[in-house]
């Protein structure tokens, strides 16, 4: 039965706090479990395994990211848009660092619909910023995963 205080957001968060602080390559299970005061086996009622709570530092981050790129993006164009666009990206890889790493080395398993989705939303906002000034021709792929192999040439 799960610990009263932990569930998944919580478990997360607490490791998203951990890489931001102290590098991705800090967050253990041994070593968040140490922080909820619990043995790293009971944090598998909230994630699955490392694997998995990498898996969710990778959405939150790319979700995060998503989210600031569009606040910085909406009702903007042209230069005044790229510009936005890179200044959020860069005060987001600052300001968490461990996310943004997380977000970077996302793992790559075919399938997983919701890490394609939230990879896909950050490329559609990078693409849409940039779309005034035609470059290269590139489109989108409908079966976009966000690592950029979707986007082919004209």
């Amino acid at each position: 039965m799960p610990r009263a205080g932990i569930d998944r957001a919580a478990v997360v968060a607490a490791a998203a706090e951990m890489a931001d602080a102290d590098g991705l390559d800090s967050v253990t299970l041994a070593r968040l479990a140490g922080r909820f005061g619990v043995r790293p086996p009971s944090l598998y009622n909230h994630v699955a395994g490392a694997e998995g709570l990498r898996r969710e530092l990778a959405l939150l981050g790319l979700r995060e990211l998503s989210a600031n790129l569009t606040r910085a993006t909406i009702g903007r164009a042209g230069a005044e848009a790229v510009l936005a666009l890179a200044e959020a990206y860069r005060a987001f890889a600052r300001r968490r660092p461990g996310l943004y790493a997380a977000a970077l080395v996302a793992p790559p398993t075919v399938g997983d619909t919701e890490l394609e989705a939230a990879s896909a939303t950050v490329l559609e906002i990078v693409i849409a910023t940039l779309a005034a000034y035609a470059l290269g021709g590139t489109t989108r792929s409908t079966r976009c995963a966000g690592c950029g192999a979707c986007c082919t040439a004209s």
